[in-house]
């Protein structure tokens, strides 16, 4: 008689828990990508097209996502972005020219000014 109680119990527990890998129902949303530009495209307000690979691409194109989320939540003026797009800009054309460790400097000299980590 006990042998059959545990038994039916893992019956029941094995039933009960088949419940919790239900695959139907709505699926899942895929997470949303975090605002990234493709390394070869310019992702700037009139930037140049920017070497594939290249570290002052990178930064280039991280900063600017952060600039684009902090602006539209309100985190920093438009008028001091489009100041920071300025400074972007110049360190856009140093990275198209090949001209990586300028574009950096410039990029550090910006994040250090408007209170970013660089």
């Amino acid at each position: 008689m006990e042998r059959m109680s545990i038994s039916a119990a893992l019956l029941v527990a094995a039933i009960a828990l088949s419940g919790c890998n239900q695959t139907s129902g709505p699926a899942p949303s895929a997470p949303s990508a975090v605002a990234t530009a493709p390394d070869a495209a310019a992702s700037g307000p009139g930037w140049p097209n920017l070497p594939a690979g290249a570290a002052c691409t990178g930064e280039l194109n991280r900063y600017q996502a952060v600039l684009k989320a902090d602006v539209s939540t309100g985190n920093v003026n438009k008028s001091v972005y489009d100041k920071i797009q300025g400074e972007l800009s110049r360190a856009a054309e140093a990275c198209a020219a090949g001209r990586d460790g300028e574009a950096q400097s410039l990029i550090r000299a910006s994040k250090e000014r408007h209170g970013y980590r660089a």
